[in-house]
């Protein structure tokens, strides 16, 4: 007999995972609030650059992958995986509001011996002292009455080499049995599965894992500051950096970290670290260098053609990295607000994204004073441009 699982959320983590499973032995229901995006997979549309329409068509028709806007399809589940946005808040601050509001929606259909696991990034503790306490009160279970796990998404968009099946992943439970049986669930699809002793392990280890990024690639971003003023090309200096086979990894420089992970996460660690009284200065000082890069490119723009007031301007890429539409957290925004504030006529291209903040993609063209390449997809035909003068973002002096 199938196994039924249900998955809650349906974006860059829950919809690769829900293909992946229902590819293998799974019968999968999707669940998400979006009725537009439910509508759409059921139609056979993926709404992600990396899984195909023929794909998700294929897994509709055989019945593998149904997708719904109602939580009582879950009461059928042998397991729930809640792959929900964990967000900040205005004030950069954890938001657990989306990820409460799935628990309390969830918890009503929960059943003895039932698996929860979350793949949402939380701060340690959370798993054990928020998730599991909610389901129990949503449902009137005792929590021994049913499983609850962690097993942090390691979802990268757009990356070619590693997908769901091939990279590793760490698993914790709030039991023995709880743990064994996300073990034993996860391995019918993905092929290399790492026990954690404890939630709070797995929970911090996925949050050092983008918090290494973040700082990083804050300090890459210092040096091709410093390497522009000695007039040097840092992409020469990482690429020499990068020959030495051991102690070193490469980062590159950018107009800022974006996304639903790097900018994000650290920021989990950090209040957490806050709480318990320890420090977390370096993730404090990267999400600062990170925040003040773009007023950098900002300047550079204004040095690069004399000032920008009334000038014409394209921002070159919109979402936060090359060849995927998602501009969560995109530094692009606070690059174009920016240049608006220095009296600059702000347009944007992005042929991935086409539609953003009330705004349509411009086309390339030679009509502007000034393109700012922020995001290279891999489609971009800058010759578009003609004569513009352009101001590279990725490290150009």
């Amino acid at each position: 007999m199938t196994q039924i699982i249900s998955v809650v959320g349906l974006g860059y983590v829950g919809l690769p995972l829900s293909v992946a499973a229902a590819s293998s032995r799974f019968q999968v229901v999707g669940i998400d609030i979006n009725r537009v995006r439910v509508e759409t997979i059921n139609k056979g549309i993926s709404p992600l650059e990396d899984i195909s329409d023929q794909k998700i068509h294929e897994l509709i028709e055989n019945k593998r992958l149904l997708t719904t806007t109602e939580f009582a399809r879950i009461k059928d589940s042998e397991v729930i995986v809640i792959c929900v946005p964990t967000p900040l808040t205005s004030d950069h601050k954890p938001d657990l509001s989306i990820l409460e509001s799935a628990l309390k929606a969830i918890a009503p259909y929960l059943r003895k011996e039932m698996l929860v696991i979350l793949e949402s990034t939380v701060e340690p503790g959370t798993t054990r002292n928020i998730v599991a306490p909610l389901l129990a009160k949503g449902s009137g279970l005792k929590q021994n009455e049913f499983l609850v796990a962690f097993s942090p998404e390691r979802i990268d968009p757009a990356n070619k080499l590693w997908e769901v099946r091939n990279t590793p992943k760490l698993i914790a439970g709030l039991t023995d049995q709880a743990c064994e049986k996300a073990i034993q669930f996860y391995s019918h699809f993905i092929d290399r599965l790492i026990k954690c002793d404890s939630l709070e392990i797995a929970e911090t280890s996925k949050l050092l894992e983008n918090s290494f990024r973040l700082i990083n690639i804050s300090f890459i971003n210092e040096i091709a500051i410093f390497c522009q003023k000695l007039g040097i090309d840092i992409n020469a200096v990482i690429s020499a950096a990068a020959t030495k086979p051991y102690g070193f990894m490469p980062f590159y420089p950018s107009i800022g970290v974006g996304g639903h992970c790097i900018p994000v996460d650290p920021l989990y660690l950090a209040n957490k670290a806050r709480e318990i009284g320890a420090p977390a200065r370096f993730i404090d000082l990267a999400d600062q260098i990170n925040q003040e890069i773009p007023g950098y490119f900002v300047g550079r723009a204004e040095e690069k053609v004399g000032g920008l007031k009334a000038k014409r301007v394209l921002v070159v890429g919109v979402a936060y990295k090359p060849n995927v539409a998602d501009v969560r957290e995109s530094p692009a925004e606070s690059l174009i607000v920016g240049l608006k504030q220095k009296g600059a006529q702000v347009f944007w291209h992005d042929e991935l994204v086409q539609e953003w903040n009330g705004e349509k993609s411009s086309a390339l063209s030679s009509n502007y004073d000034l393109a700012i390449i922020a995001t290279p997809h891999d489609y971009l035909d800058l010759t578009k441009l003609g004569n513009v003068p352009i101001l590279n973002t990725r490290g150009s002096i």
